[in-house]
């Protein structure tokens, strides 16, 4: 009996499964929750310190 074909039918199927449950759960895991305030005030930190620091007005200099 020749159990090559329902061997690669399993192993085909079960593999779509897993990679289908494995892209659903990192969507799942990244979604934004909608409040990115502080996202966006630690980027404006860093953006004015980098600009601070390259006119020369930086406090870590010493």
């Amino acid at each position: 009996m020749d159990l090559a074909g329902l061997n690669w039918t399993l192993i085909t199927i079960v593999g779509a499964v897993v990679l289908a449950a494995l892209i659903a759960f990192a969507a799942l895991r990244n979604r934004a929750d909608g409040d990115t305030s502080g996202t966006e005030e630690a980027t404006r930190r860093v953006y004015e310190e980098e600009e601070r620091e390259h006119h020369g007005e930086s406090d870590n200099v010493p």
